[in-house]
């Protein structure tokens, strides 16, 4: 193809040792005999977007937990669509055939439900792309348990920190906001984190932290030790989980309107709430302001990228160009058009700042992507989930 990005590999089927010369001359036929059109029966693609549809392949949902057989089967086919439709593959750490070889002996020993998806839940977390997940496993990732604390955790600067209670009076005994958690029921946090962190698919270590801060507090009901160290002190808490506490609010954006004038003439928009029927007031409002922090620690809850991208730039400004997979060729991927923001509206004559964090993901992402092609634009924040892409999902025996 042209523009190549990926290539297929598909060495493996020279390989007379691996897989002697009948079976190798008969792979080698059906390659050269494959359609070359843009359609094949087993992958489509989403119109529009390009991202590979796995609509043939039967989620064989009756079987709970399946046969060694289906066991296989999840491993083969989890492991071909990375491999030919997976435009990270050069990205994964590590071997990918080592990979196959690895969780064979795996899928094979985990006989029970439970196992079964805890399994795929580590092959899964090989791909290290915060898109990347099984659904629902709540019941076997850890920590597993039906209860919670009724706090908020998050890791600042390394450490597992208590940033918000979910009880308005709380006992002696309980939590402070502040507190960084040491053990849990007097094993070290470091050493849960270890053990944990092979099921918890991420694109960096920062995400991986982040989905692991939102799990820490679930367990099993009822009550267990916590030690905290509180300012200069350590503290052992006995501290009790609760059944179904108030949902955790994953956002760290500035709390009140969407549109706020800061001291000193600063504009401040989140794009939590942001509509883009109101994008002309804000601006209007932010006409004399010197500088416009748009706040993307969170999800936006339009897509206004070229809404609001228009604004902020005076010319055609390309931000982004996409692979897209080859139906005729599986395994290869190759670059498209790059994608520009058209000027529009209003243009901002300020200063632009973009605050991002690891709670951006996904569209959150391809926005400050984009907005931070504008020529009076910085990103200030921390790591981002890195898992900006469209999602395809497919069925795993079971």
């Amino acid at each position: 193809p042209q523009n190549v990005h990926l290539s297929p590999r598909l060495g493996w089927i020279d390989d007379l040792d691996m897989l002697g010369s009948a079976l190798s001359g008969q792979l080698k036929a059906i390659h050269s005999r494959r359609p070359s059109g843009g359609e094949q029966f087993f992958v489509s693609q989403t119109p529009g977007v390009g991202n590979p549809v796995f609509n043939q392949e039967p989620g064989y949902r009756n079987q709970q937990p399946p046969d060694v057989g289906f066991r296989i089967l999840a491993l083969i086919r989890y492991w071909n669509v990375i491999e030919y439709w997976f435009p990270y593959r050069d990205q994964i750490e590590g071997d990918w055939y080592k990979t196959l070889r690895e969780f064979i002996p795996r899928l094979v020993a985990a006989d029970t439900w439970g196992a079964y998806r805890l399994e795929l839940l580590a092959l899964i977390a090989r791909i290290q792309d915060s898109h990347a997940t099984l659904q629902p496993v709540l019941d076997v990732k850890p920590p597993v348990g039906d209860c919670s604390w009724p706090i908020v955790v998050r890791f600042i600067e390394g450490r597992p920190t208590v940033t918000a209670l979910k009880v308005e009076t709380p006992e002696k005994d309980f939590f402070a906001i502040g507190d960084i958690i040491a053990t849990v029921d007097g094993e070290p946090i470091r050493s849960l984190i270890r053990k944990w962190s092979p099921y918890y698919s991420a694109s960096n270590e920062t995400v991986r932290l982040r989905d692991i801060a939102r799990s820490l507090p679930r367990g099993e009901c009822g009550v267990s030790m916590v030690t905290v160290k509180r300012l200069n002190d350590e503290k052992t808490l006995k501290v009790a989980r609760v059944a179904n506490p108030d949902p955790m609010q994953f956002t760290h954006d500035r709390p009140g309107e969407t549109f706020q004038i800061l001291s000193a003439g600063v504009g401040y928009l989140k794009l939590s709430s942001i509509r883009i029927q109101d994008l002309d007031g804000y601006f209007e409002r932010a006409s004399d302001t010197r500088g416009l922090i748009i706040d993307i620690r969170n999800y936006p809850s339009e897509f206004v990228v070229f809404a609001l991208g228009s604004r902020l730039v005076r010319e055609p400004t390309p931000f982004v160009r996409f692979t897209i997979g080859d139906l005729g060729n599986p395994g290869a991927f190759s670059w498209t058009q790059p994608i520009a923001l058209q000027p529009g509206g209003s243009d901002y004559k300020g200063v632009v700042v973009i605050l991002v964090d690891e709670v951006s993901i996904s569209q959150a992402e391809y926005t400050a992507m984009a907005l931070r092609a504008g020529p009076r634009a910085v990103v200030v924040g921390s790591t981002t989930a890195g898992a900006d892409g469209n999602l395809s999902t497919f069925a795993l025996p079971g």
